[in-house]
């Protein structure tokens, strides 16, 4: 006679996958973080860390891109899993899940050069097709990642978890004012961007790693 197995046994192996969030963000942190050291001529305040998949040494954020993507997606398919009824049971793993797939698409696309990155490119950029496909992917990419913040913190606040509510919401809104900022072109918004985005990661990250440790 076999038993039903337990929401602990049916939680097994989807933590790996919930796990895979926690690196996503803290590794295109790092990566993202040593590449603006490394690279000659890069500025975290007029560039973008896309930007930084251009020229020598280039194909290492491409790598990021996809790696964090997949692991991104993985995070995603756990969220399915996980979140058993109650809020964001759909849409949560939906989101996280366009997130990781942007980033993917992105790096199959590269930026354009501008502001005189890589060393030699012009100060003013020439839009191109594959940039605009860039931007596209990556712009859609952070935005699944702010709602993301908001329908998982909203999961949390009815599961009476309100103070973590709160910092997704807070990470949500550091985002989405980076994305904001970044897009008026001001000196400092490409770094707003990068920071906000860091946060709402890691803390979808986080979050996945609280559901991990949950008794199903």
């Amino acid at each position: 006679m076999t038993t039903a197995p337990t929401p602990s046994d049916t939680m097994g192996p989807t933590r790996p996958l919930l796990l895979a969030g926690t690196v996503a963000g803290p590794l295109f942190a790092v990566v993202s973080a040593a590449q603006a050291l490394l690279r000659e001529g890069f500025d975290p305040l007029r560039h973008a860390v896309s930007q930084l998949t251009l020229g020598p040494g280039g194909w290492v954020q491409s790598a990021s891109f996809v790696l964090t993507g997949l692991l991104t997606i993985a995070c995603a398919a756990g969220l399915r899993t996980a979140l058993r009824g109650g809020r964001g049971r759909l849409w949560a793993p939906v989101l996280v899940g366009v997130q990781g797939a942007g980033f993917v698409a992105a790096a199959a696309f590269p930026a354009d050069p501008g502001n005189g990155f890589p060393p030699g490119s012009p100060a003013t950029a020439t839009v191109t097709a594959t940039g605009m496909l860039h931007l596209t992917c990556a712009g859609i990419a952070f935005l699944a990642l702010i709602a993301a913040c908001f329908v998982l913190a909203s999961r949390f606040s009815a599961d009476d978890a309100r103070n973590w509510a709160i910092i997704g919401r807070i990470a949500g809104v550091l985002l989405f004012v980076g994305f904001a900022f970044a897009n008026t072109g001001a000196t400092g918004g490409t770094l707003a961007m990068f920071v906000g985005a860091v946060a709402a990661w890691v803390w979808v990250g986080a979050s996945a790693a609280r559901l991990a440790r949950s008794p199903g």
